[in-house]
């Protein structure tokens, strides 16, 4: 699984895309309330690594803007440098896609109060977060709650505490499962495969895929998903033919 999970990620970093034709171009306009001096990095994954695109140094004036040429939906990252030491909530990614998208957040909570207007693939990964996030604050809870049982020697806790978490993580996986049916024609969807569910069987992998629009298969995520999904393919393949051997 941690294999399937490690090929998922590596797809997600570096398929790129083929399409012909003239790219368009994506501006991305904001500002950070409350902040008067910082570096602001405008970033996103190449070849495995994350790379910096442009930066821009806040002296006062906590406008920003930098632009890119872009295909297509994919994910684009901000990071603020604040000079305080902490690192908590200065990473923001969104969706990026051709036209104007313009970001208003904060100083003291960059990430979490982020405004993200312009991008429609952005406003369906949103969606999706905001249930999500949910889920994994559950998760958070009972696992803090299990350690506490653990440290008290309380094992019946515990047990009924494994059997909260265990079904919490289904509801999660069978939301993020109706999410993806119900946003076929998003480009979040192959997205969400890769970095949510990377453990599907090819089975739900086809599935999913029979739904996708072409425009969808032709994106960033898209190619990724199918090259994934062709890995799948082959390694339950290689398993059924060892099984047989025995």
């Amino acid at each position: 699984m941690m294999k399937r999970l490690i090929f998922a990620l590596v797809c997600l970093a570096t398929v790129a895309s083929c399409s012909k034709g003239d790219n368009q171009n994506m501006t991305v306009n904001g500002n950070i309330e409350g902040l008067k001096k910082g570096m602001l990095y405008f970033q996103k994954y190449e070849d495995t690594a994350m790379v910096t695109l442009d930066s821009l140094k806040i002296e006062g004036d906590a406008n920003f803007s930098f632009s890119a040429q872009v295909e297509g939906p994919e994910l684009f990252y901000l990071y603020l440098d604040k000079n305080d030491g902490n690192d908590a909530n200065d990473m923001l990614e969104f969706f990026g896609e051709p036209g104007n998208i313009t970001i208003t957040t904060s100083h003291d909570y960059f990430a979490p109060e982020a405004k993200i207007e312009g991008s429609k693939t952005q406003d369906t990964y949103s969606e999706y977060q905001k249930i999500a996030d949910q889920f994994k604050a559950k998760n958070l809870d009972l696992v803090a709650e299990r350690l506490n049982a653990l440290k008290d020697g309380r094992e019946e806790v515990m047990d009924s505490l494994d059997d909260a978490i265990a079904r919490n993580n289904k509801r999660s996986v069978l939301y993020t499962l109706n999410f993806m049916f119900n946003n076929q024609e998003s480009p979040v969807v192959p997205y969400l495969v890769l970095s949510e569910t990377p453990n599907l069987s090819q089975k739900y992998l086809d599935s999913i895929k029979s739904v996708l629009s072409p425009e969808v298969l032709n994106t960033k995520y898209g190619k990724a998903f199918t090259e994934f999904t062709e890995q799948v393919r082959e390694e339950e393949s290689k398993a059924v033919t060892a099984q047989n051997k025995e």
